[in-house]
């Protein structure tokens, strides 16, 4: 997938320029459709710019009425807008969020178009089978955990494995995703996660810290977000809003 980047000054135009319809991140099938305007701004605007700019999405895309969290996207786009603003994605075109302060029960993956600002998909998620039951709170960055990891990730290539279609995710943040390489967590489908699987079971399975998906919704995920896009994996953990780098720079 080709990938176009414009130019960026430290004293011009950043995050939202990278954001929206003058982005020209990466070549899709909807790189040439009509495009609506978004709010501009700059490097080092003020928090409360940044806050409207956000308000602004999460209404337009219609994020509440999806059941994602305000303070969940509030997060995942200031970690989005860094990491395009240092050129650390292949592709700016999708931005997915795993907001796990949710119910397993939840739909709690979503898929946002960011060029076209538009839900894409929503669908189960597992978290680790350490990290909790129906809700997840605790998290770890450590081999054999089996709890899952919090942070921003970028998504990398597909393989077939035990589960079948599965996408390498590369973990960004030193100290909390770091090792998810060498934890083989990856994302992937699976029997014990979906609306099939809480028709018999009061909450969906957990993984081994992977974000595991229902097999249907396997390939159109991992079609819609592989190859170098922007992958979040929130909790309201205070060690983690605290001290990721991403979030705090």
């Amino acid at each position: 997938m080709t990938t176009l980047r414009n130019s960026i000054s430290l004293a011009g135009l950043a995050l939202l320029l990278l954001l929206a319809p003058a982005l020209r991140a990466a070549h899709t099938p909807r790189a040439h459709t009509k495009r609506h305007a978004a709010p501009s701004a700059t490097v080092g605007a003020p928090d409360m710019h940044l806050e409207a700019i956000v308000s602004s999405l999460y209404e337009r895309i219609a994020l509440k009425e999806a059941g994602l969290t305000r303070q969940a996207f509030d997060y995942a786009y200031r970690g989005y807008a860094y990491l395009i603003h240092h050129h650390v994605l292949g592709r700016t075109d999708v931005l997915s969020i795993c907001d796990f302060s949710q119910s397993s029960r939840n739909k709690r993956l979503y898929v946002v178009d960011m060029s076209q600002q538009k839900l894409l998909m929503t669908t189960y998620v597992a978290h680790g089978r350490k990290s909790g039951g129906e809700y997840a709170h605790t998290f770890s960055n450590s081999n054999r955990s089996h709890k899952s990891s919090l942070g921003f990730y970028i998504t990398d290539q597909t393989y077939w494995g035990d589960h079948g279609l599965s996408l390498k995710i590369r973990g960004l943040e030193k100290g909390f995703n770091d090792r998810a390489a060498r934890r083989s967590i990856v994302v992937h489908g699976s029997r014990y996660v979906g609306q099939n699987f809480l028709e018999e079971n009061p909450i969906n399975g957990r993984s081994f810290g992977c974000p595991a998906v229902p097999y249907q919704d396997t390939e159109q995920l991992i079609e819609t977000i592989k190859g170098g896009s922007c992958l979040f994996i929130y909790h309201p953990t205070k060690k983690y809003l605290v001290k990721s780098k991403i979030l705090n720079s």
